[in-house]
């Protein structure tokens, strides 16, 4: 008697809950380390913060939004080299099993995402899958910038460098997938509205974007090319803020969630204008950093993350006070963040604040995923 295979497993339902939950968990944690005189968790510290962040979460928010149903074969090493590499990385980051655990889970997850995007004819549909590719070999190359650190005479940047690097590549990643999501969701509501949008997924600036952040990601490797990276930058904020406002996101007042994407979506264009100015004023960029992983990062992830879970457990839209609730979090933990400045640590009431926002709205997101899955699972029996 033949065997019955078992069906594919949607990877947004095990990488989504994991990923808000480690998000909820890292900030305070990191901020713990530092503040108590602890350095404890060891792998929180200084950049630790900024890989797990980035190599950790982020990474996992890619892999539950790109590799679609897959069978348990792939998924579960998948996500166990994950849940390791994590583990590994926080409680002894010096070790080898760490260095080679975060690249060895990016990899992989490029093995598997990387060309469920290259069966598009057009290069700016393309662009996804090589985008995917460089953020799974940035972590190979904070190993290697790592490990090479006391070796001046070799040109490899410093691990900041990696991190402002993948964050400008996040940057871009949002930019293209949030238009890509928002462009035909306000089109379909304006026309139930008998409203047509002209402006939908706007190729020219869509394609300027396409050319111009690679290479700011390019430059940012280099300290020398600050200022232009600054310029690039700029005129990218310029940009996406010329996007949203031509999606006349006014005409879709009912529909909160597609606003509070909006809202994620100007964050990029907030945080992407003051990286440029602070590089062009060769001052610290790290607070407007910030601005895109906390305010961009955070509103367009955790909107994404209930849109699809909602969708598939209950086949509706979020209920607006989840959506709000997250935006106005986000909205205070950015700010927060951005108004303790290049010396966090001297201002902990904020970093406190900023953290309290942050991983409660992401808490909550886990419980509310938990939730529709086991509701999606009842559905299905």
């Amino acid at each position: 008697m033949a065997r019955t295979q078992a069906k594919p497993f949607h990877s947004f339902w095990l990488f989504f809950p994991a990923a808000a939950l480690w998000a909820a968990v890292v900030v305070p944690l990191s901020i713990l380390a530092v503040l108590s005189g602890s350095a404890w968790p060891p792998g929180l510290l200084g950049a630790g913060h900024g890989h797990e962040l980035v190599f950790g979460f982020a990474l996992a928010l890619i892999a539950g939004y790109t590799l679609g149903p897959q069978p348990w074969k792939v998924l579960a090493p998948l996500f166990l080299l994950w849940l390791v590499a994590r583990l590994c990385w926080t409680l002894a980051p010096a070790s080898l099993a760490s260095q080679l655990l975060s690249p060895a889970f990016a990899l992989l997850l490029a093995r598997y995402a990387v060309p469920r995007f290259q069966a598009a004819k057009k290069w700016r549909n393309r662009i996804a899958g090589p985008l995917i590719l460089v953020l799974c070999l940035l972590p190979v190359v904070f190993w290697i910038a790592t490990d090479l650190r006391n070796a001046p005479m070799l040109p490899v940047p410093d691990t900041r460098r990696v991190l402002i690097t993948a964050i400008l590549g996040l940057l871009l990643l949002m930019a293209f997938m949030g238009g890509r999501i928002i462009a035909p969701a306000v089109a379909g509501t304006m026309d139930k509205h008998g409203i047509r949008l002209e402006a939908r997924v706007q190729p020219r600036i869509e394609g300027a974007l396409l050319l111009i952040l690679p290479a700011a990601m390019a430059l940012s490797l280099m300290p020398s090319s600050d200022p232009v990276t600054g310029i690039l930058l700029v005129i990218s904020s310029l940009l996406i803020m010329i996007r949203t406002m031509r999606w006349k996101l006014w005409h879709c007042m009912n529909r909160p969630d597609l606003l509070v994407l909006a809202v994620g979506y100007l964050w990029l264009a907030i945080g992407a204008g003051i990286t440029g100015i602070f590089l062009l004023q060769a001052t610290d960029p790290l607070p407007a950093l910030h601005v895109i992983t906390i305010g961009a990062l955070g509103t367009l992830s955790t909107s994404v993350m209930l849109r699809l879970a909602w969708q598939r457990a209950r086949r509706t839209f979020p209920p607006a006070w989840q959506v709000l609730g997250i935006a106005i979090a986000m909205s205070v933990a950015v700010l927060a963040r951005l108004q303790a400045g290049t010396t966090p640590f001297a201002h902990p009431s904020l970093l406190w604040l900023s953290a309290l926002c942050w991983s409660s709205a992401y808490g909550l997101v886990a419980i509310q995923l938990i939730t529709l899955f086991r509701d999606s699972q009842k559905r299905r029996k």
